[in-house]
């Protein structure tokens, strides 16, 4: 897109210090010659024509950002360069300059797509003014064209990184279903990247340039969550003292991700199942349908097919979201992503920090390579980003890497035995450590699919609460609080 006198990868740096091109079009030359000599003044460029013909053949020749241009003129007048200008140069701003017997002609510009008229006869703050209104209308606007290719840019698809069997179908999944309006269903371990991928989604979708609404069901209790999703009416409840849309109105022509869907009760199953089926819903306490067009991503750590057997979640529902189901392995199951998974957040963290960090060394990228990753992708990022901060050479080396666990299994193993009482406690301590590391993973997976919620956590893998806090105390771990 060309417009505004810069480049648009530039707007958000240069926006705010370079001046837009202005253009003045009137068949009076002295009108012409007033506006340029005042807005110049002002340190804008400035050029003039006497008529729509000229304009536009200086607009073809270089674009201009502003345009201002009299309404009553002979040949192509003022309403028609609006139209043309509507057509073919859609981002040029266009304040009109009119007498007092055409202010209602002006006004129905305005309607058309003009952004501000002067009236004649004019002074030259009248002019600066409205000019002054354009240019700030025109750095808005470029920057909301600039944080729409920002977020476009980090949730391309070129940011799903990895290049095992698994993500490369992924890959196909997601370029086949993100053009269409299809319900997704994305499953996968806390930390895969299942909002990465329900934003990639919505960003190469023809939604694009309307609203991504993620939500966190597992975050919210039944009836704030159900308030969040359809709004409410005034006095519906207590504290309801204004009416509020929800985000499936707030989301209207674009995308709502509901996160960890697996939480959200049966009666909130019901009403998501109308909106599925119907496209409409009820706004809490209200009597009034209203009618949404989103797309529905929907993502969940939990066995949902279990979940239909055990009673707790619908079945009807389940069929209605997984028309489109994609699958994100944990990171122990794609080890050959690790390596360009690494080098690929490794190049993003060193340049937000500002370090000249060039890779890994063979040894460093064996150590990532043996970790288990339990965490999975989400942990990756924070052990990279955590030794980016930390050190201050050029190479990542298998020392910089702090990772749970190895460094104490490093230094039982560099210590080799001499005899075979040593061997035994060596692989007595080699042994322990292993089960250590397995059932720190297995506390800290437990605890991320449940939002850090104890109770829940303890309860869906089969332990007592005080048991598994034992355990939590035990690897210094701490929940949120509940």
């Amino acid at each position: 897109m060309v417009g505004f006198g810069w480049v648009v990868q530039d707007v958000q740096e240069e926006c705010m210090t370079t001046n837009p091109r202005i253009l003045v079009i009137d068949d009076e030359l002295i009108v012409c010659e007033s506006c340029q000599r005042i807005l110049e003044e002002e340190g804008y460029e400035v050029e003039t024509a006497l008529s729509g013909e000229e304009a536009f053949k200086k607009m073809r020749e270089n674009p201009f950002d502003i345009v201002i241009t009299d309404l009553k003129m002979p040949g192509m007048d003022g309403m028609e360069v609006l139209r043309v200008f509507r057509r073919e140069h859609p981002d040029t701003i266009i304040i009109m300059i009119t007498g007092f017997s055409t202010v209602e002609t002006a006004v129905e510009a305005m309607k058309l797509g003009a952004f501000d008229y002067i009236p004649k006869p004019f002074t030259p703050d009248e002019v600066s003014i409205v000019v002054k209104k354009a240019v700030e209308q025109k750095n808005l606007l470029l920057e909301n064209i600039y944080l729409r290719q920002e977020l476009q840019e980090k949730y391309g698809f070129h940011n799903i990184v990895g290049k095992s069997k698994k993500m490369q179908e992924i890959y196909r999944i997601i370029v086949k279903v993100a053009p269409t309006d299809s319900t997704v269903m994305i499953n996968g371990q806390s930390g895969t990247g299942k909002e990465l991928i329900a934003r990639a989604i919505h960003f190469n979708s023809p939604r694009r340039e309307k609203q991504f609404v993620p939500v966190d069901c597992a975050v919210l209790s039944e009836n704030l969550l159900e308030s969040e999703l359809f709004g409410h009416v005034r006095g519906s409840f207590t504290g309801a003292v204004t009416t509020k849309p929800g985000l499936f109105e707030v989301a209207d022509g674009g995308t709502v991700f509901l996160d960890e869907i697996g939480n959200i009760s049966l009666a909130i199953q019901a009403k998501l199942l109308r909106v599925l089926q119907e496209r409409e819903f009820t706004p809490v306490g209200g009597t009034k349908t209203k009618k949404v067009d989103i797309r529905l991503i929907a993502a969940t750590n939990k066995e949902l097919e279990k979940m239909i057997k055990e009673g707790s979640f619908r079945e009807d529902l389940y069929y209605r979201l997984n028309i489109v189901p994609i699958h994100l392995p944990p990171l122990k199951e794609r080890r050959e992503d690790i390596p360009v998974l690494s080098v690929h957040f490794l190049k993003k963290c060193s340049e937000e920090i500002g370090k000249p960090i060039k890779g890994f060394t063979p040894e460093a990228m064996e150590k990532l390579m043996k970790y288990p990753w339990p965490g999975n992708v989400r942990e990756l990022v924070n052990v990279i980003e955590r030794t980016v901060v930390m050190m201050d050479e050029e190479m990542v080396r298998a020392e910089h890497l702090i990772l749970p666990g190895q460094q104490e299994r490093e230094g039982i193993e560099s210590s080799i035995p001499a005899t075979s009482e040593e061997l035994k406690e060596l692989k007595k301590q080699l042994r322990e450590k292993a089960v250590e590391d397995i059932e720190k993973a297995f506390i800290i997976n437990a605890l991320e699919r449940n939002q850090w919620n104890v109770t829940r956590a303890a309860e869906e893998v089969g332990m007592l609460r005080p048991n598994f806090q034992a355990l939590m105390r035990k690897y210094g771990l701490r929940a949120r609080e509940e």
